[in-house]
C-alpha cells in the first residue's frame, strides 16, 4: 500500500513539474503567437485589422509580470514573430546561383539575412519591455504614454540606420488609407503611435478589468464582459474613432488638378529575370523591351517615360550607344533610364534624365544600399567571408544623402528600390521643392509578397508628402498613386507591360514635410516630464509624512 501511495505521489509530482514547465513556457508562446499575428497584417495575408490588438497580449505579459526580468525573453519572441513573418519574403532570394553563389552558401546567406533582421527586431522589443517593466506600479495612463513614446523612439532609432523596413505603420498600407493620412502630420510614427496607444489602452483595460465598481452585483452571465467595459477600453474606442475621423478629414480634401500642372508619364515594366542580367541575352532583351516600350508610349503622346532600377545594366559611358537613347533622340520624349553611374573606380545604381535631345541633364544615385545585397557591412572583416551579391565586379558606393533631382518638368522626388522604406528620403526632397515622385525598383529576385509590400511603402510616402507617384519595376508591381494613396493603376506580376497615366505636379507642404517627425520628441519629452513630476510629487508626500 505504501509503495502504491509513493508511486502515486511520484506521478503527481512529475505531472506537477510538467505543468510548471508548460506554465513557464506559456508567456513565450503567447508573445510569439501575438507577434506572428502582427506579422500577418502585411502582404501576403494583409490582415491589417489585427494590428489594433496584436500588441495587447505582450503588453499584459510585461505589465503583470511578477519578476520583470523574466519578461524580456517573451518580448524578444514577439519581435521575432512579427519581423520574421513580415519579412519572410527575404528567403525568396534563394537560390542565388544566377550570381555565381553555390546552392548551399546561398541558403546559408539567406537564412543569416532573415534571421539577423528577425533577431534585431527582437532586441528592440526587449529594450521596450525593459522600460515597461520598470513602470510597474505607475498609473496606467502614464504607462500608455511612455510605452507609446519609447516604441516610436525605437522605430526612429532603427530607421536612422541602414537596415529598416517593418514599421508598425506599414501594417495599415494599402488598406486603411484613412489612418495613413495621419502620416501627413508627423510621418509614419504618427500611425505607429496610434496603433501602440490603442493597444496599450485595451491592455490596460484588461489588466484593470476587476477594478470596475458595481460589476460584482451583475449576474455571472454578464459580469465577465461588463467588467471589461471600463474607462481604459472606452478611452481606446474613443481614441480609435477620433484618429480615424482626423484621418478621414485629411483623406476627404479634394486634390487640385490644374491643367498646367499635368504631366503624362509612361511606365515600361521590362520583365527581365535577374538570372539573365549578367548575360548577353539578358541585355539584348532589356534593350528590345525598353526601347519598344518607350516607342509605344511616345506614340501615345506621353511627356516622359520611366524605366526601372537597372533597366539597362551597363555603365553611364555606354548608355549613349544604346537603341533606347537613340529612340529618345528620335522621338524627343524625356526618358528616365535606370543604369549604373560611375564614380572613380566605383559605381552607383542611378536614374538618369535624358532630355528631348537625348542628353543627360540630371542623375540620381541610390543612397540607401541593401546590406549584404549591395554592400558588405564591416567589409574589412566580412569582405573575405561574404560574397557581394552584385552582378558587377566593381565596388558599389551610395549616393549623397542630400541629392536633388531636377528634370525638364521641375524638381522631382527620386527613389530607387530600398529607399522606399525611408520616409526621410522623401520628406527632405519634398521640402527642397520636389513636385512629384519617381520610384524605380527591381524586386525580381523576391516572391510576390515583397513587391506588394514595396508598393505599400510607396503609398505611404505619397500620402506623407502629398505627392503623385509613378512607380516602375522590372517584374512588378509597377503603378501610379495619387496623393491620397489611391492606386490609379497597378501592373501584373512577372509580366511585360506599358502604361501611361496623368499625374500632377504639386508644391503643397504637409506638416510632416515642414517640421519632420515632431511627434516622437514631443512624446518622449512629455512622457519623461510626466514621470519625473510624479516622482517629485511622491518624494514630497513621503517627506511630508515623515515630518
Amino acid at each position: 500500500m505504501q509503495k502504491k501511495q509513493n508511486k502515486k505521489q511520484g506521478e503527481q509530482g512529475k505531472q506537477g513539474r510538467q505543468g510548471e514547465r508548460l506554465t513557464s513556457l506559456l508567456p513565450y508562446l503567447i508573445a510569439l503567437a501575438s507577434g506572428i499575428l502582427m506579422g500577418l497584417t502585411v502582404a501576403p495575408v494583409s490582415a491589417w485589422l489585427l494590428a489594433w490588438i496584436a500588441i495587447v497580449p505582450l503588453w499584459v505579459l510585461v505589465v503583470t509580470s511578477a519578476k520583470g526580468k523574466n519578461q524580456f525573453p517573451p518580448a524578444f519572441f514577439w519581435g521575432i514573430g512579427f519581423h520574421g513573418v513580415a519579412l519572410f519574403w527575404i528567403t525568396g532570394i534563394h537560390p542565388m546561383t544566377w550570381l555565381g553563389v553555390p546552392w548551399l552558401p546561398s541558403l546559408a546567406i539567406t537564412i543569416f539575412c532573415w534571421g539577423f533582421i528577425s533577431v534585431l527586431g527582437g532586441v528592440f522589443l526587449t529594450i521596450w519591455a525593459a522600460v515597461m517593466v520598470r513602470l510597474n506600479g505607475q498609473k496606467p495612463w502614464l504607462r500608455v504614454l511612455i510605452g507609446t513614446a519609447v516604441w516610436c523612439g525605437l522605430e526612429s532609432l532603427w530607421s536612422a540606420g541602414p537596415l529598416w523596413w517593418s514599421s508598425l505603420a506599414y501594417t495599415q498600407s494599402p488598406h486603411n488609407l484613412v489612418i495613413l493620412h495621419l502620416g501627413q502630420l508627423s510621418g509614419p510614427n504618427t500611425v505607429t503611435a496610434a496603433i501602440v496607444a490603442v493597444n496599450g489602452l485595451i491592455a490596460e483595460g484588461w489588466i484593470n478589468r476587476r477594478g470596475t465598481e458595481g460589476t460584482e452585483k451583475i449576474s455571472s452571465v454578464f459580469s465577465a464582459p461588463l467588467r471589461f467595459v471600463n474607462k481604459y477600453l472606452v478611452a481606446a474606442t474613443v481614441l480609435l474613432i477620433t484618429l480615424h475621423l482626423i484621418g478621414f478629414f485629411l483623406y476627404s480634401r479634394p486634390i487640385a488638378q490644374p491643367p498646367e500642372a499635368a504631366l503624362k508619364v509612361g511606365i515600361v515594366q521590362g520583365n527581365i529575370p535577374n538570372r539573365l542580367l549578367r548575360s548577353s541575352e539578358g541585355f539584348r532583351r532589356a534593350q528590345e523591351n525598353y526601347t519598344n516600350g518607350y516607342l509605344t508610349l511616345a506614340d501615345q503622346g506621353v511627356d516622359a517615360v520611366l524605366t526601372p532600377e537597372g533597366a539597362l545594366p551597363i555603365f553611364q559611358r555606354n548608355l549613349m550607344e544604346t537603341a533606347l537613347v537613340a529612340a529618345v533622340k528620335e522621338k524627343g520624349v524625356v526618358g528616365w533610364i535606370g543604369a549604373f553611374g560611375e564614380r572613380g573606380d566605383s559605381y552607383t545604381i542611378s536614374l538618369f534624365t535624358f532630355n528631348s535631345k537625348g542628353e543627360i541633364v540630371s542623375r540620381y544615385d541610390k543612397s540607401k544600399l541593401v546590406p549584404l545585397g549591395e554592400y558588405i557591412p564591416f567589409e574589412g572583416i566580412l569582405g573575405g567571408i561574404v560574397q557581394r551579391l552584385s552582378p558587377l565586379e566593381a565596388h558599389q558606393v551610395p549616393g549623397s544623402a542630400n541629392q536633388i533631382f531636377d528634370t525638364p518638368f521641375g524638381r522631382a522626388i527620386a527613389s530607387i528600390c530600398y529607399e522606399s522604406a525611408f520616409p526621410e528620403q522623401f520628406r527632405r526632397q519634398a521640402a527642397a521643392g520636389g513636385q512629384f515622385i519617381l520610384s524605380s525598383s527591381n524586386d525580381a529576385h523576391y516572391t510576390a509578397s515583397m513587391p506588394f509590400q514595396h508598393h505599400a511603402q510607396d503609398i505611404m510616402r505619397a500620402i506623407e508628402t502629398d505627392r503623385w507617384s509613378a512607380r516602375a519595376t522590372n517584374t512588378g508591381y509597377s503603378g501610379f498613386i495619387d496623393p491620397h494613396g489611391r492606386t490609379l493603376w497597378i501592373s501584373g506580376y512577372n509580366t511585360y507591360e506599358t502604361h501611361a497615366e496623368t499625374i500632377y505636379r504639386r508644391q503643397t507642404q504637409t506638416l510632416y514635410v515642414r517640421w519632420a517627425d515632431w511627434l516622437t520628441p514631443l512624446l518622449l519629452i512629455s512622457s519623461g516630464g510626466a514621470w519625473l513630476l510624479i516622482q517629485l510629487v511622491g518624494i514630497q508626500k513621503k517627506s511630508a509624512i515623515k515630518n
